[in-house]
């Protein structure tokens, strides 16, 4: 099952036994584009933000929260100064960007695997809050434009916006959308300069593959399923990805659910379903029919064959035989192979 942050879903899975200098510089940098890209806690102007001030406040309530904490860090400090030959106690307090900043930056106690993870979730979290934002935005509809573009006034201030309403909205949603990708991009850029195997997309940091496969496979396919569509094929692999990289019970199997999802809702969409299918098998046939022909008789045979082979022997109880159990390297080949057919199947859709 996912859970909610990076710490508690990678509990048992090592990622560094020593903080080191690439530890600390991957924080901050990652933490600065969270604070200065995508939720400034002051204006232009130099005045608090009201969209940046409710974001770290929720952040630090959510994060301490889930990590068995009051606060990340203490709001209010106190200091003593000398005011007419005598010691004048003064308190303050910070701002909760500065509360959550305190934190992240706070010396090691205990495991370096442990603070880097914590702080890891802090930065999956802001991320996913930004991402819930565009994919809103880009959701709802734009029957009142002046109302959504009065909410991204600070965009509008340094874009070069049309004149009608909706066009606004429109460009507005793009350079959102588009900015917001510089920075996921920034932060994977980030975890590669620093030796760490992990990757954000869509809302959670998961273990990264090699290059390769990430750049032509796992990269491309996240991006394909981000929409509203797709969400049941986007949760079940990150579902096996997670089960995999803590060494779970069956991640191929969730691979195959979101490959099997991935059938359907085009088999639907395409209007080929016709209410008499009983299984995969059924809806790969709405595929290679000859009324749809989105795949070849032979590619059919192959996702069968995947289906016959490798889900349902795991998906299925054995009884009193052996329970089925792939190895490490079947399980990165179904993972993998499941990742290539969806993204197949949704660039011909």
């Amino acid at each position: 099952m996912l859970l909610d942050i990076f710490a508690r879903r990678y509990a048992s899975v090592p990622l560094r036994d020593a903080f080191e200098q690439r530890d600390s510089r991957l924080l901050i940098q990652a933490f600065r584009i969270l604070a200065e890209d995508l939720y400034p806690y002051y204006t232009h102007e130099g005045k608090e933000d009201s969209r940046g001030v409710a974001f770290w406040t929720s952040l630090n309530s959510r994060l301490s929260r889930e990590l068995g904490m009051q606060e990340l860090s203490p709001v209010w400090f106190s200091y003593t100064t000398q005011w007419n030959g005598n010691d004048v106690r003064q308190t303050h307090k910070h701002t909760l960007l500065k509360v959550c900043e305190n934190w992240l930056v706070a010396p090691v106690h205990g495991s370096p695997d442990e603070h880097i993870k914590d702080r890891l979730s802090l930065i999956e979290l802001g991320f996913r809050e930004r991402e819930g934002e565009i994919g809103a935005m880009n959701a709802a509809p734009t029957t009142e434009p002046m109302r959504q573009a009065a909410v991204f006034l600070g965009d509008a201030r340094r874009l070069p916006m049309p004149n009608d309403a909706g066009d606004r909205v429109h460009a507005l949603r793009i350079a959102r959308s588009a900015a917001f990708q510089i920075s996921v991009n920034e932060l994977n850029a980030r975890f590669r300069q620093a030796s760490y195997p992990l990757h954000y997309h869509n809302g959670f940091i998961q273990a990264a593959t090699d290059n390769l496969i990430q750049e032509t496979i796992e990269t491309p396919f996240w991006s394909l399923v981000a929409g509203p569509n797709w969400k049941n094929v986007d949760h079940d692999m990150k579902e096996a990805l997670d089960l995999r990289d803590a060494d779970g019970r069956d991640p191929s199997f969730y691979a195959a659910r979101a490959l099997e999802s991935a059938i359907k809702i085009i088999s639907d969409v395409k209007g080929w379903t016709h209410g008499g299918e009983k299984g995969a098998h059924n809806y790969i046939d709405n595929l290679s029919g000859k009324k749809s022909g989105l795949i070849t008789q032979w590619e059919a045979a192959s996702l069968k064959d995947f289906f016959t082979h490798v889900r349902n022997p795991i998906g299925h109880g054995p009884g009193s035989e052996k329970m089925p159990q792939l190895s490490i390297q079947q399980t990165e080949w179904a993972i993998e192979f499941c990742m290539s057919w969806i993204k197949s199947l949704i660039r011909r859709n």
